[in-house]
């Protein structure tokens, strides 16, 4: 029937994979490019003190067009320019038309200012990209950054690798039988020829297995709606936002039940399958 578990969880199911492929895309894409050195550019400390010293001249820009600002605006208040303004149509013509001897041209005084406050904010935005990016280079020099950058470009080839596999499994309609672990440890054990008792074994490591990514994806998943809904809530919107969070993560449980049956043992699988129907 149409309120049958099985068609619920389907419906369900398929907007939390939906979102599980978006945010997997976005982590195979970001991570490697955060971590890998091959993505940073050369930033030397002379990059970073030129772009400084060009931000210190566009500041110093600006206090001295202020401060001519304040000066010209001092010295009409000492004319009475400003409380004695003509009023009116042709009071507006008089002063557009006329100007005082040595007065500052202030309105285009204030473009020129707002100008360099724009460039100014850029600047400042792209010092503090040097600034991190010369960290992230000192951090890749260190034994943890180069096991990141190691493990980059294997989680690379292995995207790559479960790219391909995914296109012939949907084009040649194949479903797996056999679990990763189970599939890893058989393999080892028959090329090693070490005595091992796969069956106790992959149902311990699958169990971790399983915990682990079940763990680091909501982790990741919670990570990533923390910062979206940190950049659009506000007062007003504070319980939306928590019911759509809550929303988010009842699919991604499910999606995350529905899609971790192929990384468990057979036994296991059919019961998972057992309770959810024959999705």
């Amino acid at each position: 029937g149409i309120l049958s578990i099985e068609q619920l969880i389907s419906r369900v199911g398929v907007i939390g994979v939906t979102l599980m492929a978006l945010l997997s895309g976005f982590g195979a894409v970001n991570c490697p490019y955060t971590y890998m050195s091959y993505f940073l550019r050369n930033v030397t400390d002379a990059d970073i003190l030129a772009l400084e010293r060009r931000l210190l001249q566009t500041m110093d820009m600006i206090v001295s067009k202020k401060k001519r600002i304040a000066v010209a605006h001092r010295t009409m208040f000492q004319r009475g320019e400003v409380h004695n303004k003509p009023s009116g149509f042709w009071g507006m013509i008089k002063s557009v038309t006329t100007s005082v001897p040595g007065s500052e041209n202030l309105s285009l005084i204030q473009q020129e200012v707002d100008a360099l406050e724009e460039l100014s904010r850029q600047l400042f935005l792209e010092t503090a990209d040097l600034h991190a990016t010369k960290e992230r280079i000192e951090y890749s020099k260190t034994f943890q950054g180069k096991y990141f950058n190691f493990m980059g470009y294997f989680f690379s080839i292995y995207c790559v690798w479960k790219i391909f596999m995914a296109t012939i499994n949907i084009v040649f309609d194949r479903v797996g039988k056999t679990d990763p672990v189970t599939r890893g440890i058989e393999i080892t054990v028959n090329y090693l020829g070490i005595q091992f008792d796969v069956k106790f074994w992959s149902q311990h490591i699958s169990f971790i297995l399983v915990g682990i990514i079940i763990v680091t994806s909501i982790r990741g998943l919670l990570i990533t709606l923390t910062k979206f809904f940190y950049a659009i809530s506000s007062s007003k919107s504070s319980n939306v936002i928590v019911l759509l969070l809550a929303q988010i993560m009842g699919m991604y449980f499910v999606s995350s039940v529905l899609l971790i049956r192929m990384s468990m043992p057979p036994e296991y699988r059919t019961i998972i399958t057992e309770v959810l129907g024959e999705l």
